[in-house]
């Protein structure tokens, strides 16, 4: 069974924030389908390829995802090595992506409560590139809306990166990083 993890904030207020790519990614690749609450979180269960997967959006601020994380894997006993988080990056630009085996949280609060929720930072990313502007505040530049040409970019590479879902059932994680993460 795999879990599929896009990160973000809850709420109208952050819909098409930086922050949000996560969410974004999981709305573009699933399209409408319904999703189901449960232990604070909106998850939705199907089969691809003969194996169970859950695609979850947590629905606790950012710096808590990593709580209902954890109680996704305890209820259904998903091994870490079967996850994939898709959370923004600051430090890739805009319209850029990064696949990642293992690594740092790189000073985003959701990888951070994840790694701590889970005893462990080696799970599997996919990091989406909004680029950072170092004249405003950190906080306030995640939490900010997207404009016309942010939107297009992340709208460009959710293209690319439904085909890097489709693929993620089909190869093993270092096959995959070899096709999608270019230098």
């Amino acid at each position: 069974m795999k879990l599929v993890v896009g990160l973000g904030n809850p709420g109208d207020e952050y819909k098409n924030t930086r922050h949000n790519a996560g969410f974004m990614m999981l709305d573009n690749y699933l399209g409408n389908v319904s999703w189901k609450d449960k232990f604070k979180g909106l998850y939705y269960e199907t089969n691809i390829k003969g194996e169970k997967v859950i695609f979850l959006k947590p629905c606790m601020y950012m710096n808590l995802s990593g709580e209902v994380v954890r109680k996704y894997i305890d209820f259904f006993k998903i091994n870490i090595e079967d996850i994939l988080v898709i959370s923004d990056d600051l430090d890739l630009p805009i319209g850029v992506y990064r696949l990642k085996q293992t690594g740092s949280s790189g000073g985003h609060n959701g990888l951070k409560n994840i790694e701590a929720c889970i005893g462990t930072k080696d799970y599997k990313r996919l990091k989406i590139g909004i680029s950072k502007d170092n004249n405003i505040d950190t906080k306030d530049y995640v939490l900010g809306k997207l404009d016309k040409d942010g939107k297009e970019k992340l709208e460009e590479v959710s293209k690319v990166v439904n085909n890097v879902l489709d693929d993620y059932f089909q190869l093993d994680f270092n096959s995959l990083m070899n096709k999608y993460n270019h230098k």
